[in-house]
This record gives C-alpha cells, sequence and structure tokens, in this order.
C-alpha cells in the first residue's frame, strides 16, 4: 500500500494545507441521478467504471457503497474523499480510488461523475492539471452532456459552466483568535469565493481549517477561476502570517500551546473537538520551533483520529467513552 497523499508536505504548507480540484460531468441524453431507475444507474456504473480503468498511468479500486460499513462510508466523508449525503445514500451510488487516495471519481452522486484531485499543500496548478488530464481521458471514452451557451450542464445550477470547484484548506488560527473570520467570510463572498469549515459549507470549522473553494462556475474559464482562488489563498495566507506573528507578542499564547501540547501527552479521554482544537495549536507550537512534532504527522493524526476512522481501525464498534480512550490512547503513543 502506498504512502497517502496527505503525508507529504507542500508548497505554503504553513497556512495552506491542501488542494483540492473538484469536476462534476454528466452523460450526454441520461437523466440526472435522482432521476434514474437502479437499473440505469447500474448502467452508469459499468460505462463509469469501464471509461476510468481505460486511463493510462491510474489503477484505481471499486467499491459499491452498499457493500461497505457504517463505519467504511463515515471515514470515507471523514477523508473528504466522499461527500457525506454520497456516503448515507448506497443504492446504485460507487466510488473510484486511487491506492494513494490522491483521485477518487464518485459515481451517482448529484452527478454521474464527481471527479476529485487532492494535493498536500499549495498545490491548485498541479492539481488542475491532473483532473483535466483525467477529465479529457473520461471524455474520449464518454460523451458528456454540454450546451454551447450554458457550458457542462449539472444537477447543482452552482456547478453549471465548468463544472469545476477548486478550493484550499486553511490553517488559520491567528486570524481566528482575532475574530477575524467573519469579516474575511464576507470580504471573500464579494470576490465570487466560499470560505467555511473544512467538512463542507456551513460546516463548524473543527481545529481552526477552514476550506476555500470558488463559487462561480458559469461566465468564467477553469483556469481564470483557479487563478482568482490562488490569489486570494495567498492573501488570506500572508494575512494569516501577520496575525501569528502578532499573537506571539503575548506569552499567553506560547503558554496556551504547551499547555495544549501536555494535555495531548498526558490525557486519558479525548472528545474529536478537544483534540482537534489541541492540536490547532500544537501545529502552530511546530511551525513556530517549540514543538518537536512535524506538520505532517499532526495532519495524519487529524485524519486518523476522526469518530469512524478510529472506530474502523479497530474493526469493531466503539460507543463514545471507549473511543474517546482509544484516541487518547494512540495520541499519547504517537507523541511519545
Amino acid at each position: 500500500m502506498g504512502a497517502k497523499w496527505y503525508l507529504g508536505t507542500g508548497a505554503q504548507n504553513d497556512v495552506i494545507i491542501s488542494t483540492c480540484v473538484h469536476v462534476a460531468r454528466n452523460l450526454k441524453e441520461m437523466p440526472f441521478p435522482s432521476m434514474l431507475s437502479m437499473r440505469d444507474k447500474l448502467f452508469v456504473n459499468s460505462l463509469v467504471r469501464s471509461a476510468a480503468e481505460k486511463i493510462p498511468g491510474y489503477s484505481f479500486e471499486y467499491a459499491e457503497m452498499k457493500t461497505l460499513s457504517q463505519h467504511q462510508v463515515v471515514s470515507l466523508a471523514e477523508r473528504h474523499l466522499v461527500s457525506p449525503e454520497f456516503a448515507f445514500s448506497g443504492d446504485g451510488r460507487a466510488l473510484l480510488l486511487t491506492d494513494d487516495e490522491s483521485v477518487s471519481i464518485m459515481i451517482n452522486e448529484e452527478d454521474h461523475i464527481r471527479l476529485q484531485v487532492m494535493y498536500a499543500g499549495f498545490s491548485l496548478d498541479e492539481a488542475y492539471k491532473t483532473a483535466d488530464a483525467i477529465d479529457d481521458e473520461l471524455s474520449k471514452r464518454l460523451d458528456f452532456a454540454f450546451d454551447e451557451r450554458l457550458g457542462y450542464l449539472t444537477q447543482d445550477p452552482s456547478l453549471l459552466g465548468t463544472g469545476m470547484k477548486a478550493s484550499v484548506v486553511l490553517h488559520l488560527p491567528a486570524i481566528a483568535a482575532s475574530s477575524g473570520i467573519q469579516p474575511l467570510i464576507s470580504a471573500v463572498a464579494k470576490l465570487g469565493l466560499t470560505l467555511s469549515g473544512s467538512y463542507g459549507e456551513g460546516a463548524a470549522a473543527k481545529g481552526d481549517l477552514f476550506k476555500l473553494s470558488n463559487s462561480i462556475t458559469l461566465g468564467i474559464s477553469e483556469k481564470g477561476a483557479v487563478e482568482n482562488l490562488k490569489s486570494i489563498a495567498l492573501q488570506i495566507a500572508a494575512k494569516e502570517r501577520a496575525a501569528r506573528d502578532e499573537l506571539f507578542l503575548s506569552p499567553v499564547t506560547e503558554d496556551k500551546i504547551y499547555r495544549a501540547f501536555g494535555i495531548l501527552k498526558y490525557a486519558r479521554l479525548l472528545n474529536t473537538d478537544e483534540f482537534m482544537e489541541l492540536m490547532s495549536l500544537v501545529r502552530l507550537g511546530s511551525l513556530r520551533g517549540l514543538i518537536g512534532v512535524k506538520t505532517e504527522k499532526i495532519e495524519d493524526m487529524m485524519i486518523k483520529m476522526q469518530p469512524a476512522t478510529i472506530a474502523l481501525s479497530v474493526d469493531r464498534p466503539l460507543d463514545k467513552p471507549a473511543r474517546d480512550a482509544l484516541r487518547a490512547q494512540r495520541v499519547r503513543q504517537m507523541l511519545s
């Protein structure tokens, strides 16, 4: 089994943790998935799977969602490989996934195809290039629904046009500490972007992780959307770095970081929200050289300690107290 994409480090990794490019496509003369019969959904599965397996240089594992356990499907959502809606509606839906989990294809989500490419750090150009190449390969074998005036046709009107959304996950503890998130959300909205908790629009931000994504796909080229996102992401990263410098002028910040590290090293129970809050501080301390834990190890822990993913690792049901105890134990081991 190869190393997962999130174990790597990328450019601007102190603030920009990861990059994702997401492409929605539908098959010509086929109703959207919500209107398909089970027979037609299985037909779409077969067509997309066959096309994907012929893409040079890629090997996909195929899974029908209805065959997976609840912990397996929720863990996929926690790792951002599928949408929460996709995870909980298994019939007729399938997933194609590369070994390193950098490329996933959801079949019969809102659209027939939801292609997703994820890279560590600030890698918008690379992720877009990969997604565009896979999209081109699929289009050689599948006839996509396209209108000369509207562009690619999608069930979600917000994706109409390019059918593409690009996003970056940002670690913004200093802006959050200075109550700067709400003004930032309002400011980027005026520029055609959305800033939300990293688990989707409207989701609460855990661990000071926020997702910045383009919200306009009609009347703009894919490259134009990527360039706009790049520009704003870099401005936010610069703003966060300046806010961090300001934050460290007070000894309180350093104290909070060491207290967080101490709790993580010795706690016997850790719930998800507390764990993410403490890891955010430890990540900040790591970047300042205060704590000797590499950021890629912190990102790995943030993913592996999510509720369903940790339960999946022991392959048995866990109630909340047992899960919190196991999380605390694993964290102590990883930080020792």
